[in-house]
């Protein structure tokens, strides 16, 4: 009986403190690493899974302590809890709204997944040439944990979107490149951008349903500074520009042309842009086109690796 008593509990410590960290939406930070290590091997050869396991592991832990800094200060502020347009994929984790977990510890558990992804950084950072990876993860960490942290504050100051297209694009890719190739290059660059704009795509589009909310707590985004009308070119031009970098990059022979496999996932997108253009004042209606761009950022991340890969092989 108190085995089973144990086993319980654990199983319910595990269940609330996913749900608290988003872990299902650890793709955002999964596909970055895909891809950069399939760029690596690609253009060069070289891919170790060791490496490639630690990489996949870390910046997923920083992603966790991101999350939960990030539902501590919005509870902080007031934010979550005047949200009352909560959808599967916005308005934050509410185990704190909820009374699942006490804010405290899930300001500690964010030091907890910041501490774990940082040891892995250093030894990455130290059996690989130089210290880019120590760079980018104090980066990544000081701008996931100040992103609605006081006083700086990110995600209140408009750039948001930019910071997070940035962490989970181009420095996430260019990371894991250098990790196995210990080079840098400037197809490892072009081939971020895509990733970086989908990326942001979903933090923006998210933004819509938490307007209100966030207009009262003067959580100045992009969606707030531009107005839910004008903003839906904002989504336009994210999902646009990832199809021209990754056809441009293709065309000036930056990448392979298995690559243009990613344009499979154009259904998803062009569905999104429909809804939103529709939606983009409503709440319900417009959570299928929430899920549209987190499937188009995930899949067109996976087909992207697929293309590198095919194109070593052949």
């Amino acid at each position: 009986m108190i085995q089973k008593k144990g086993i319980f509990l654990i199983k319910e410590f595990i269940k609330k403190w996913t749900v608290a960290i988003r872990a299902p939406f650890f793709t955002a930070s999964a596909i970055p690493v895909l891809v950069g290590s399939a760029l690596a091997w690609n253009m060069t050869g070289k891919f170790s899974l060791p490496k490639f396991i630690l990489v996949l592991v870390g910046v997923p832990l920083f992603n966790a302590g991101t999350n939960l800094a990030n539902d501590y200060y919005d509870h902080k502020t007031g934010n979550d809890e005047i949200n009352i347009k909560v959808t599967p994929f916005s308005g934050g984790s509410r185990v704190i709204q909820n009374g699942v977990i006490p804010p405290k510890h899930i300001l500690i558990g964010s030091f907890l997944f910041f501490g774990l992804g940082s040891v892995i950084g250093l030894y990455l950072n130290a059996i690989t040439p130089g210290n880019l990876i120590l760079y980018l993860g104090i980066f990544g960490l000081l701008s996931g944990f100040f992103y609605t942290a006081t006083p700086v504050l990110i995600g209140y100051r408009g750039i948001g979107e930019f910071v997070v297209g940035l962490n989970l694009g181009i420095l996430a890719i260019i990371g894991a490149y250098y990790v196995q190739a210990h080079s840098l290059s400037w197809s490892a660059f072009w081939i971020s951008l895509p990733i970086g704009f989908l990326v942001a795509a979903i933090l923006y589009i998210n933004e819509f349903p938490d307007y209100d909310a966030d207009k009262a707590v003067n959580k100045r985004h992009l969606v707030v500074l531009l107005g839910k009308r004008r903003a839906v070119y904002g989504y336009y031009f994210l999902v646009c520009a990832t199809y021209l970098v990754i056809a441009g990059s293709v065309i000036f022979r930056m990448i392979t042309p298995f690559a243009l496999l990613s344009f499979l996932t154009l259904p998803l997108a062009i569905g999104a842009i429909k809804i939103l253009k529709a939606n983009y004042d409503k709440f319900a209606e417009l959570i299928p086109a929430q899920a549209k761009t987190i499937q188009t950022h995930l899949f067109t991340g996976l087909l992207l690796s697929l293309g590198l890969v095919v194109g070593r092989i052949v």
